[in-house]
């Protein structure tokens, strides 16, 4: 069962899903996507067994824009759903407690007895440390650009984080000059016109004939595709910073999700991330481009499926 639910953000809506129960999950999509992108991966056994938390980030299906729409403005959206989804990071709970006088003075060798020695003694005491629920996230091309703004800020909210397709590494000087000429295309033609003309490009040469109507509905899909928000989202990635420091810090286990034909987020360049955490999991997927879950389902599910019963 799907439960849909929105919340305030800054004056902005947000919309997110709740699929399962169990350990918290949340699944952040890439672009030109929404949440539904994450449906086929959920579907089955994988969603029994845990909390999946899965947002549509703003700006993208039914989440409304926001001011800041840079990684760490999302990143900061993401972090006020975690805290009504899952119980936030904090010190261990104060629990009361009572004594007698007594009880402090037992190692005394007085035999004095008197009525004060009976008084109690009451207050408050820190009681062993109790382990923070915490979530896994994984995120997607740019759903991993905010998880990874999200751990740099927020890493104690985290057991565990995935990079699926995505990287740490910055926009460099190419990238940024192509991301600057589709800016001037979208502001001149829209968002569709752009997107109808990238989206196939994102899928391996294997697949797309066998999955050709998911790229078409895709693409029908970006009718609707606001093309503020899409310039938005070029801007924020010409603007992240080099992230793989991150990696390098982090104290929890990382995954790696890779396509062998993923333009966008090369194998090569994942290859090299998955050496910098202290724990690292690294998959390939040998017949994907940049959208396995939807090119590979099922080797996709079981990877994750993998990833989260070693957290758990």
């Amino acid at each position: 069962m799907v439960i849909e639910k929105t919340l305030d953000f800054e004056g902005k809506k947000i919309f997110y899903r709740i699929i399962g129960e169990g350990p918290g999950v949340m699944l952040l999509h890439g672009l030109p996507f929404d949440g539904d992108l994450w449906k086929p991966l959920l579907a089955g056994h994988l969603a029994g067994a845990f909390k999946f938390i899965v947002p549509d980030l703003p700006g993208s299906g039914r989440s409304e824009i926001i001011e800041d729409m840079s990684m760490e403005g999302m990143a900061r959206a993401m972090k006020v759903i975690l805290d009504r989804e899952i119980r936030p990071p904090q010190s261990p709970p104060k629990e009361r407690f009572t004594a007698t006088q007594k009880d402090f003075a037992q190692n005394n060798n007085t035999q004095e007895k008197t009525e004060s020695s009976k008084s109690e003694v009451r207050g408050w005491v820190t009681p062993p440390s109790r382990e923070k629920e915490g979530a896994v996230m994984i995120g997607h091309s740019m759903g991993g650009y905010v998880s990874l703004a999200f751990a740099e800020k927020y890493s104690e909210y985290l057991k565990g984080l995935g990079l699926f397709h995505s990287t740490a590494y910055p926009d460099g000087d190419e990238r940024k000059a192509a991301r600057r000429k589709g800016i001037e295309f979208i502001k001149k033609n829209g968002a569709h016109e752009f997107l109808k003309t990238i989206i196939p490009n994102l899928f391996s040469p294997n697949h797309k004939d066998e999955i050709a109507l998911f790229i078409d509905g895709l693409i029908q899909k970006t009718n609707n595709f606001s093309a503020p928000s899409l310039v938005s989202y070029y801007e924020a990635m010409m603007q992240r910073p080099d992230r793989t420091n991150v990696l390098k810090t982090l104290k929890i286990p990382m995954l790696f999700i890779a396509g062998k034909y993923d333009n966008a987020a090369p194998l090569n360049d994942l290859l090299k991330l998955c050496h910098l955490p202290e724990i690292s999991y690294f998959h390939v997927l040998a017949e994907s481009g940049h959208v396995g879950m939807i090119e590979e389902t099922e080797k996709s599910k079981i990877i994750l499926n993998e990833y989260l019963i070693n957290l758990s």
